[in-house]
């Protein structure tokens, strides 16, 4: 079969769920801190009435994907290559199953995700509903005895088309396929996706399972990122920034996450009259292919203080720097306007990548938006 145009400049092609320098959730060898989504998923596998649709829910980075890839090595697995006391998920690494599901090359697994676009040399900002047709494909062939698991991830990225094509699968599936559907926002899905599934919750980390968790990623990362484990005031900082994620504790150790932290925090609370000079400097730092990482973590930083501050305006907190924040900038009547603006300014960055947009343009609209809510309270 000829290689799809554009290939053959490309050593590897990016993947969607890869933080650059580090492993990819099927290749990370322990998973830390889902005891209980996974105890979850091996009893119903041993009730012998295993659903077939499965959404995996919970913060992003936090190991959903690394669970998804153990529940189909342990589907996908002879039950000699299995935990013998049936207490987990657990395969051995030197197993074929491992080995298979670990180059995607098993061939009763189906992982769908947003796909290479060869003439922009970048990856797709949505699943197309191409990449779900090919479960047509896949489901149309016979697993024998064995099971069948298609992963989505995230089913969040699918786009409208993509969702129905997904859907149509749902409701009529094959015996002994399972689908795992990876969502930070389950809400967002259609409901008739939700309403076919059943939902495994994942927590965010505890702080000593984040650490493990960390050094685990350290340990197996690249030269150009790998480390010593943060410590002291450092990781104290990095720990209550990162929220019991993973890969947001990652970023933000390895893209000087620290300092964009607290630009971000130093612009908001000069709010409503920032300093539009370092605006425009954040601007142009993040605006470059290069910097794609960091404009990620800007985003996810950003919404993270935003969400705090509102959290603290809604529960009345006093004594702590949201709460003194949320004081000065959100008055009672405006709660859910600045509720509204959280979800505008997620819905302003989706449109932004969807349709490549200018870096930079985002990141002045959004400011522009936070200076006008903020002037609100001051007039109030």
């Amino acid at each position: 079969m000829a290689r799809p145009s554009g290939l053959a400049e490309i050593d590897e092609l990016p993947e969607p769920d890869r933080l650059e320098g580090f492993p990819p959730p099927r290749l990370t060898e322990r998973l830390y801190g889902q005891d209980l989504a996974e105890r979850g998923f091996l009893q119903a596998f041993q009730s012998a009435r295993l659903h077939h649709a499965w959404i995996l829910t919970g913060a992003p980075g936090i190991g959903k994907a690394t669970l998804a890839y153990r529940i189909a090595r342990f589907l996908l697995a002879s039950e000699s290559e299995r935990d013998m006391l049936g207490s987990s998920l657990e395969v051995g690494a030197e197993t074929q199953a491992s080995h298979l599901v670990a180059g995607l090359a098993h061939p009763e697994l189906l992982v769908l995700r947003r796909p290479y676009d060869f003439k922009n040399k970048r990856l797709k900002t949505e699943i197309t509903v191409d990449e779900v047709r090919r479960l047509k494909g896949f489901l149309g062939t016979s697993a024998g005895d064995g099971w069948r698991v298609v992963i989505v991830d995230p089913a969040d990225e699918l786009n409208t088309n993509a969702a129905n094509a997904l859907l149509k699968s749902l409701e009529e599936p094959p015996k002994r396929t399972v689908f795992l559907l990876l969502s930070s926002a389950p809400e967002r899905l259609l409901p008739t996706i939700r309403s076919r599934c059943r939902t495994l919750s994942c927590a965010p980390l505890s702080p000593e399972d984040l650490r493990r968790a960390v050094a685990q990623a350290l340990n197996a990362a690249g030269d150009e990122v790998s480390g010593s484990l943060p410590a002291g005031e450092e990781w104290e900082t990095l720990q209550r920034l990162a929220e019991g994620s993973v890969r947001r504790l990652l970023l933000l150790h390895t893209s000087r996450g620290l300092a964009l932290s607290r630009k971000i925090k130093g612009i908001i609370e000069t709010l409503p009259k920032p300093d539009w000079a370092a605006i425009h400097a954040l601007g142009d730092e993040l605006g470059s292919a290069a910097a794609e990482a960091r404009y990620e973590l800007f985003f996810e930083l950003l919404l993270g203080h935003l969400a705090h501050i509102i959290r603290a305006a809604a529960t009345a907190e006093t004594g702590t720097a949201e709460g003194r924040l949320a004081d000065r900038l959100i008055t009672q009547d405006q709660l859910a306007a600045w509720a509204q603006l959280w979800e505008t300014l997620v819905a302003d960055k989706a449109d932004a990548d969807a349709l490549n947009l200018d870096r930079k343009a985002l990141i002045l609209l959004t400011f522009q938006r936070l200076v006008q809510a903020s002037r609100g309270a001051a007039q109030a």
